[in-house]
């Protein structure tokens, strides 16, 4: 199955952060009590007057590597709009982690067939973020020597994903395709640069990546690059000193990369206020965004559209900031510029990002709570129609 890039309806892909199951036994040493992060979301309590928290989800604390389960989220997420996933994948210690919701759960459901599927290889350094007990050593969390696992992975170690990404996925015939080539992103170019030893050395492994893909009988390889930077933001990293002060677009370019979208909206829209409203921002920061990395990046833009923004499930004091107002009504506002930008640019991959499927610690998902309802879903509906 592969995006028909000619019709008019775009493909909207929601990301999943496959950590609502205690079925991978090392996912232990973050959630102890085996039920992955719905631990910490049971946990949050409001950190300020009016703040909307803590939110129930309407299906229950659910187990997603449960086939059951996923029939009926990919019944839901079809009916509403949502056609794609885009698993959060990971390999750390020389081994993937948190397979068990992609494996165990979408793909043996028994209606998988209705939704398509991607990878967005999730390689930033796995650290205290994940564990509520740990969390008041923010600041250094996301240093090499503080990490649990390293994100960045060395020409021996990419090779092994290669191998396991194509031998295990991109044959199925429900796997997200553009131009007939299946679709990889890549959340940490940073960490994807320092692991293979420099910019040149990445692109050396990315186009062995391309070969393998066309030997295994694929078309080729469609590579995503994921933009985690504000407007302006250039290549600052002391593992490549002669690349400083290069546009971040331009890293995008010399690496290859097909095409680039964003994780979070909270990459680019921050200020120094404790609370952000969601409905102003959205003329002040996400439309000057859209034209900033359509025009940096040499690869075409795929919008990016998140529902909110609020980390607060994962720490015990207020950690800012946090995105006010984002209301089914806001969000559908957001929703309607993504598709704008892409009517307005035909020659585009006809597909729409959104943060997220079931982000519930960092208050940004799809699925229907006690507090809207399906809003959010009834939303996509309203702007892309079901699929």
């Amino acid at each position: 199955m592969e995006s028909d890039q000619n019709s008019k309806r775009a493909d909207v892909a929601a990301y999943v952060w496959p950590s609502y199951t205690g079925d991978d036994i090392r996912a232990r040493q973050f959630w102890p009590k085996g039920f992955g992060e719905w631990e910490s979301v049971l946990k949050m309590k409001p950190k300020f007057e009016g703040h909307l928290w803590p939110r129930k989800p309407l299906w229950g604390y659910v187990n997603e590597a449960d086939p059951r389960v996923m029939e009926m989220q990919i019944e839901a997420a079809a009916s509403h709009g949502v056609n794609a996933f885009i698993y959060d994948w990971y390999w750390y210690d020389r081994r993937p982690f948190l397979e068990n919701c992609l494996n165990d759960g979408f793909l043996k459901a028994a209606n998988n067939q209705k939704m398509k599927f991607y990878l967005m290889w999730a390689n930033h350094n796995a650290c205290y973020l994940w564990d509520r007990r740990n969390i008041h050593l923010d600041g250094v969390m996301w240093r090499d020597e503080n990490a649990v696992w390293l994100g960045a992975q060395d020409r021996n170690e990419f090779e092994a994903i290669v191998k396991r990404v194509i031998g295990k996925y991109f044959s199925r015939p429900n796997y997200y395709k553009i131009d007939g080539k299946p679709v990889f992103s890549v959340y940490d170019l940073a960490n994807l640069v320092k692991g293979l030893g420099g910019t040149e050395a990445a692109r050396d492994a990315l186009e062995y990546f391309r070969r393998e893909t066309e030997r295994a009988g694929h078309k080729g390889l469609h590579l995503q690059a994921v933009l985690n930077w504000p407007l302006g933001f250039v290549w600052d990293w002391e593992f490549e000193p002669a690349r400083k002060g290069t546009p971040f677009g331009a890293v995008v370019s010399d690496l290859g990369f097909d095409s680039a979208t964003h994780y979070q909206f909270i990459s680019f829209v921050r200020e120094e206020k404790d609370r952000m409203d969601y409905g102003e921002m959205l003329p002040k920061f996400i439309a000057p965004q859209y034209e900033k990395a359509g025009g940096d990046c040499a690869a075409p833009y795929v919008p990016h559209v998140s529902v909110g923004w609020d980390n607060n499930v994962r720490y015990e004091k207020f950690q800012a900031p946090v995105y006010v107002n984002n209301t089914p009504e806001n969000f559908e506002k957001a929703l309607r510029m993504a598709k704008e930008y892409l009517d307005k640019r035909p020659a585009l991959p006809r597909l729409v990002t959104v943060n997220s499927w079931n982000e519930w610690t960092e208050g940004s998902y799809l699925q229907p709570d006690d507090l809207y309802g399906y809003g959010y879903l009834e939303a996509v509906k309203k702007v892309f129609g079901a699929v």
